[in-house]
C-alpha cells in the first residue's frame, strides 16, 4: 500500500488556499507548475465526473467539496490502483494545503514505476505545486531542490517526452 503524503503550512487563511485549489485545472493557474510538467486539464469544470489527468497520469475526479477537498481516482489500467487528493485544512490565520495519495501498485510493473521513476517525479512535481501555492499568497518560500534521481528521471521522461 502506497500512502505518499505532501503537506504545506500556507501563511493564508482556508478560504484563500481554497480559491487557489478550485482554480487548479484552469489554463493558467497559480498553483499547478506548468512551467515543468503537463498541465492539468479536465474534460470541464472541477467537479465530480471530470475526467481528464496530467501527461500519461489519467484519472476522474470522484468527490469535491469546492474550497476544501478534491478527490481523484486514477483511471484503470494506469500502474495505481486508488485516489489521490488535494485538501486545505484551516488554522485560523494559516492553513495547510495536503495531498495524499492512498493506492495499491498494479503488479511489477506498477511497483516498480511507483519506487524508481513515478514517485521522485510525482514528490518534484508536488513541492514545486506547494511552493506556487506559497508563492501566490504572498509568502514565497525558498525554492525546493531537485533530488539528483529527479533531475535525471525529469530529463529523461519529461523532456525528452518518453512517458
Amino acid at each position: 500500500m502506497i500512502r505518499n503524503i505532501h503537506e504545506r503550512t500556507i501563511q493564508a487563511p482556508a478560504a484563500r488556499v481554497g480559491e487557489l485549489l478550485d482554480k487548479v485545472a484552469i489554463a493558467g493557474n497559480p498553483l499547478w507548475p506548468t512551467e515543468k510538467w503537463p498541465p492539468l486539464e479536465l474534460d470541464g469544470p472541477l467537479a465530480e465526473g471530470a475526467t481528464g489527468g496530467h501527461g500519461s497520469t489519467l484519472y476522474t475526479c470522484t468527490a469535491y467539496r469546492p474550497g476544501e477537498f478534491v478527490e481523484f481516482t486514477f483511471t484503470p489500467g494506469f500502474l495505481l490502483e486508488g485516489t489521490h487528493t488535494f485538501e486545505v485544512i484551516g488554522k485560523g490565520t494559516s492553513s495547510a494545503l495536503r495531498h495524499v495519495i492512498s493506492a495499491e501498485t498494479r503488479g511489477v510493473s506498477g511497483f516498480l514505476g511507483w519506487h524508481l521513476a513515478i514517485r521522485p517525479l510525482h514528490d518534484a512535481l508536488l513541492e514545486e505545486l506547494l511552493d506556487n501555492a506559497e508563492t501566490a499568497v504572498g509568502a514565497p518560500p525558498a525554492p525546493y531542490r531537485w533530488p539528483l534521481r529527479a533531475r535525471l528521471l525529469y530529463w529523461t521522461f519529461v523532456k525528452l517526452g518518453l512517458d
